[in-house]
């Protein structure tokens, strides 16, 4: 039987929380394979003493405390990063508030009255350039340095390098903001997805023989403009499909909206929660002189897509329930 992933908030009561439980303390922007490094070594923390692993935490991301006028494209907001969480294996999350008395809290009160007076905690894995704390003076450092008093494990895991680049939630956007797909979906260990509610469109689509889901991104989103290959979660369901993200130049250049066509699909979206995984780039957006010349692109493009989707048959990313 699988275990329920739990959510731990500030709000939940202290009766509720497990002690004793090993936690993997980060942002997860991304859950990429740094993270996943962190996550592991968790894990293998919490098998090796018989106590469950959690993830910690922030909600909202710090740098959205910090700099709230300045856009930050996230890879992977609240929900979306605690279901990739949930996949791990980890047996849940403890969710922090990032508030003005959090931004307030000294790394020392932290740590004494957060990880050990509420959470208990038996062992902590963190990558090796975590901070926290106020004015960010806590590191792995001061954890390490702690440990021994506080008669708990500390595991800081080094960077991860593919072909001697550090893997990062920065240079992932970087990767999507250029459509260098396969660049973020190897530091990603996973296609990057996102999940979006369908809503009416222009219905353009229809009229052109490619009928579209239409969902909205957050307005940060930094992905590309252009189209790709991608595979479409409903629920457990797997459909594949061509989609355009970006301003629609050939008919009115409004605002970002990703369009769905999916491949040998008929019936009624709308209102429904899809997840959508981007697993190839095909060409970016470009303005046609008329439908004709569209159409045939579309075309061109869809065969294109098929044969990205074929060659990568189970490339989806493994997402975990969270009530």
């Amino acid at each position: 039987m699988v275990q329920p992933f739990t959510v731990i908030r500030d709000t939940t009561p202290d009766s509720a929380i497990p002690r004793g439980a090993v936690v993997a303390m980060g942002n997860f922007d991304g859950v990429h394979l740094g993270h996943r490094a962190v996550i592991a070594a968790a894990l293998e923390m919490g098998r090796a003493h018989g106590r469950p692993a959690l993830a910690l935490t922030f909600e909202p991301h710090p740098r959205r405390f910090f700099s709230p006028n300045t856009p930050q494209f996230r890879l992977t907001d609240e929900r979306a990063k605690l279901r990739l969480l949930a996949g791990t294996g980890l047996a849940g999350a403890v969710v922090m508030t990032f508030d003005k008395a959090r931004a307030g809290t000294s790394a020392q009160d932290f740590i004494h009255h957060d990880l050990i007076g509420r959470l208990g905690v038996s062992g902590i894995a963190v990558g090796y350039d975590f901070h926290f704390g106020k004015g960010r003076v806590g590191s792995p450092s001061l954890l390490v340095n702690e440990a021994p008093r506080l008669g708990i494990e500390v595991d800081v895991q080094p960077h991860v390098d593919i072909d001697e680049r550090p893997v990062s939630s920065s240079a992932i956007r970087i990767a999507l903001a250029e459509g260098q797909l396969d660049e973020a979906t190897t530091m990603l260990g996973a296609p990057w997805f996102i999940t979006g509610e369908v809503i009416h469109g222009e219905k353009r689509g229809r009229d052109l023989g490619y009928p579209t889901a239409n969902i909205r991104l957050d307005a940060n989103c930094g992905l590309k403009h252009g189209i790709y290959a991608v595979r479409v979660g409903r629920g457990a369901e797997r459909l594949d499909g061509v989609a355009s993200f970006g301003r629609r130049p050939t008919f009115d250049n409004g605002a970002p909206l990703l369009e769905i066509f999916l491949f040998d699909f008929k019936g009624d979206l709308y209102g429904q929660l899809l997840d959508c995984a981007f697993i190839g780039f095909i060409r970016e957006e470009l303005k046609f002189d008329s439908l004709e010349a569209l159409i045939r692109q579309m075309d061109d493009d869809s065969a294109r897509a098929r044969a990205m989707l074929a060659a990568a048959p189970d490339a989806f990313p493994r997402l975990g329930t969270v009530d």
